[in-house]
């Protein structure tokens, strides 16, 4: 029964860590460091998309940070190198 237990809860924190990857950090976590633990590349279609915040680097982070806020209301940080991602960027430039 514990080994059960124990199975469970380690189950879940697998499933948060994964989770947790290419999420951004909470608006007041991020004074001085980047807001993106890991980036996500995998094709997002625009329609799921509500808006995009791109942070150039500087002196908080060395990274470009490319953060999408879904219609869902997650934030999930994009790859700034994918192609796509690319485009995206290109488009909020262009405006």
């Amino acid at each position: 029964m514990m080994g059960k237990a124990v199975a469970a809860v380690l189950t879940l924190l697998l499933i948060s860590a994964v989770e947790i990857k290419a999420k951004a950090l909470p608006r007041s976590a991020i004074e001085l460091r980047c807001q993106c633990v890991g980036t996500h590349s995998k094709f997002i279609h625009p329609k799921f998309i509500q808006n995009v915040n791109l942070t150039p680097s500087g002196p908080h982070c060395k990274n470009v940070e490319v953060i999408a806020t879904l219609t869902d209301g997650r934030e999930v940080c994009l790859e700034p190198t994918a192609p796509w991602v690319k485009l995206i960027i290109k488009a909020i430039l262009d405006k």
